[in-house]
């Protein structure tokens, strides 16, 4: 009787030496008297298989970022945090990577939205030399992992484009070893490390540009507190090339006169998607019992934001985007959204984390919000919103933990060439103020007016900023960097 589907590939060989051969056995054997296998170890015990065909990127960040000991900060199932592919969609639907696989930047991007250290390089930025060196560093250590990304055919592999970490390294025959994360399809494997480089420098046809290698550690303590890029709607690629390739333009062309001119240049004629570009980062948790307190950890996480969000109220940039939204925003006088229907939108992405996706839900999911401000011991009030939200058919009441602004926020974030208001929470002057700071500085270099130019470069350096901010603000900037690199030229 025929069966459908398909029972694995065989692995073409050569160029391929099977990881479970006789021969590859003795590999294994040799590298590890050699010292290069000691990445191995960390990576096979947390080891997967991708869930989808076309989660290679996403289950093989997975594998490294629990082989790092990363915390991913949300729960998996039950109480468990823990990585699994299915919860890697900050920087892409996972529709949309189910269908159509995802590219070398947004890997880069999302292994830095979920804490990790990267070094993103492309073939046309590095070289065999530099490869190979990398390979040896992260094969004798535990401390770094190697996720390449290259084109099966020239193993004489069926596919095409594919992620996959390199599990170690044989110095003599100079070989690596793929750790295939599609298992169902092949099996851990050696290859030479030429033909490796070769199938690297390969063009994505998604991007026009070569693939390459990743060098993916752990920081010594997470990257941002506050914000964060978000490229999960449709319009990001249009608002990443207005900023870094328009609004440098638009300086340059424009006769710009002072700073309030600058940022009705900027930010007037923004793609309408600019207020998705930079997103807060909202900290959700499950109601687990009765009470309504927060933990130590969670306490010192808040008092993080609130500093982070002070800084920011306090920079000369952020006083100069108040003033200017005070007069540029007038038709919005008097529209302001509330914390708690703002929250309610927060709820309705929990419920989807909590879901263990990040699919459309309706916002109706948020059956209630309300807030509270939670006391602590030697701590002044903490603003908690409290919601009730539908998860896969089961009610659950979520908590989200709201930093504190010394300011009043406005809440009001305009499509200025639409005059349709909508509210947020910090303040719109916030977000518009980390987006300006996370700019390159080369943005400004086309302004005409020396003084302006001057005047701009103080308020928008980072160089004296408290590191706090400085952190969070170098964080954007390379979140930024990954996105523009997949872009076409």
């Amino acid at each position: 009787m025929a069966m459908a589907g398909l029972y694995r590939r065989a692995l073409p060989s050569p160029p391929a030496i099977e990881f479970a051969s006789p021969q590859g056995k003795q590999l294994f054997t040799e590298a590890l008297g050699e010292g290069t296998m000691e990445g191995f170890f960390k990576l096979i015990s947390y080891y997967q298989t991708q869930s989808e065909p076309a989660y290679c990127g996403l289950a093989t960040l997975a594998v490294i970022l629990n082989a790092l000991a990363i915390d991913p900060g949300r729960t998996w199932k039950g109480p468990w945090r823990w990585f699994d592919d299915t919860m890697l969609d900050c920087c892409e639907p996972l529709s949309k990577i189910k269908a159509e696989g995802i590219t070398f930047g947004k890997v880069a991007c999302l292994a830095y939205c979920n804490g990790a250290k990267v070094e993103a390089f492309r073939t046309n930025e590095s070289s065999i030399g530099d490869f190979r060196r990398h390979v040896i560093s992260c094969a004798s250590s535990e401390d770094c992992h190697v996720i390449s990304s290259y084109h099966r055919g020239v193993f004489k592999q069926t596919g095409s484009g594919h992620f996959s970490p390199i599990g170690g390294y044989h110095a003599r025959k100079d070989l690596i070893l793929i750790l295939d994360v599609a298992r169902f399809k092949y099996p851990p494997h050696w290859l030479p490390l030429a033909l490796l480089w070769e199938a690297m420098d390969t063009i994505d046809k998604a991007t026009g540009h070569p693939r390459g290698f990743m060098i993916i550690s752990r920081f010594h303590k997470a990257p941002s507190v506050l914000y964060t890029v978000s490229c999960r709607h449709e319009g990001w690629s249009k608002v990443a090339k207005y900023l870094t390739e328009d609004v440098p333009h638009r300086l340059k062309v424009n006769d710009v006169k002072d700073v309030e001119n600058l940022l009705s240049v900027v930010f007037k004629s923004a793609p309408v998607d600019l207020k998705e570009f930079i997103r807060w980062v909202a900290e959700v948790r499950r109601q687990d019992d009765a009470s309504v307190s927060l933990s130590e950890e969670e306490k010192a996480r808040l008092i993080i934001k609130e500093e982070v969000l002070k800084q920011i109220q306090e920079t000369e940039i952020f006083e100069r985007i108040n003033r200017w939204l005070a007069s540029e925003i007038s038709v919005c006088e008097g529209y302001k959204q509330t914390l708690p229907k703002i929250a309610a939108h927060v709820c309705c992405q929990g419920a989807q984390m909590l879901a263990g996706q990040l699919s459309s839900l309706d916002e109706t999911c948020c059956k209630e919000t309300n807030v509270t401000l939670v006391k602590a011991d030697g701590v002044k009030p903490m603003t908690l919103v409290s919601g009730k939200i539908i998860s896969n058919g089961v009610e659950q009441g979520i908590d989200m933990l709201v930093p504190s602004s010394k300011t009043e926020p406005r809440n009001i974030l305009c499509d200025f060439d639409r005059s349709n208001c909508k509210g947020m929470h910090p303040s719109t002057a916030d977000v518009l103020t980390v987006i300006l700071l996370a700019l390159p500085q080369h943005t400004w270099s086309g302004i005409k007016e020396e003084n302006l130019l001057t005047q701009l470069n103080r308020c928008v350096s980072i160089e004296n900023i408290p590191s706090l901010l400085q952190q969070e603000v170098l964080h954007l900037r390379r979140q930024l960097h990954f996105l523009m690199i997949d872009l076409h030229d």
